[in-house]
């Protein structure tokens, strides 16, 4: 009997600490330190919410950079994170990337016989990516400046300022984030929403 009660205090105990006080304090550390991180990296424009610096997001409209395609639901769902889970030698993968391919060429011309980044057409592991590479903006750069009216060195000199290096200077490759790049261009040319 005196091992039944043992075990049921430990129980109790360690679940207040380990699941009431530990992520308490951890929540207020957090809170304390790093706020910003801790409320979701959220962006905002106007005093209101857009996007959060960690998750992509989709761009429909040509004046926009676009993000790297999404297998995460219906799109960047947060709730069905994930990739397609096709391999290279996949025919389902391939049928896609040229439909994908072939639509996107019909309606930016100027990218037939561009050999076009992978992360152009391909998707992210998470299917959530709010990055693209360097050269998948710069890539994208001459369409939003033919779109939004703007000088293509303009867009690209945005593009540089938003790239960001390897992590810890060494680990991944430069990137640059889709939503910052978007909101900055938004704010460059005026436009009242995203």
């Amino acid at each position: 009997m005196k091992t039944v009660i043992t075990s049921i205090l430990m129980t109790v105990v360690l679940t207040v600490l380990v699941g009431i006080i530990y992520p308490l304090a951890m929540t207020g550390i957090a809170q304390l330190l790093f706020p910003a991180q801790a409320n979701g990296s959220l962006m905002m424009r106007d005093g209101k919410v857009v996007g959060s610096s960690l998750i992509g997001q989709s761009f429909g409209l040509p004046q926009y950079f676009h993000s790297r395609p999404s297998a995460a639901g219906t799109g960047y769902d947060g709730m069905n994170s994930g990739g397609s889970n096709l391999g290279p030698t996949s025919k389902a993968l391939m049928d896609r990337l040229t439909h994908d391919r072939d639509s996107l060429i019909k309606l930016y011309p100027e990218l037939n016989g561009v050999a076009l980044p992978a992360d152009f057409l391909t998707t992210s592991g998470s299917g959530l990516d709010p990055d693209i590479s360097v050269a998948n903006a710069m890539l994208q750069a001459p369409i939003v400046a033919r779109v939004n009216n703007l000088n293509v060195d303009t867009v690209r000199a945005l593009v540089t300022a938003h790239i960001q290096g390897r992590d810890l200077g060494f680990l991944g490759e430069p990137r640059v984030n889709v939503l910052a790049l978007n909101l900055d261009l938004l704010r460059r040319t005026k436009t009242p929403s995203l």
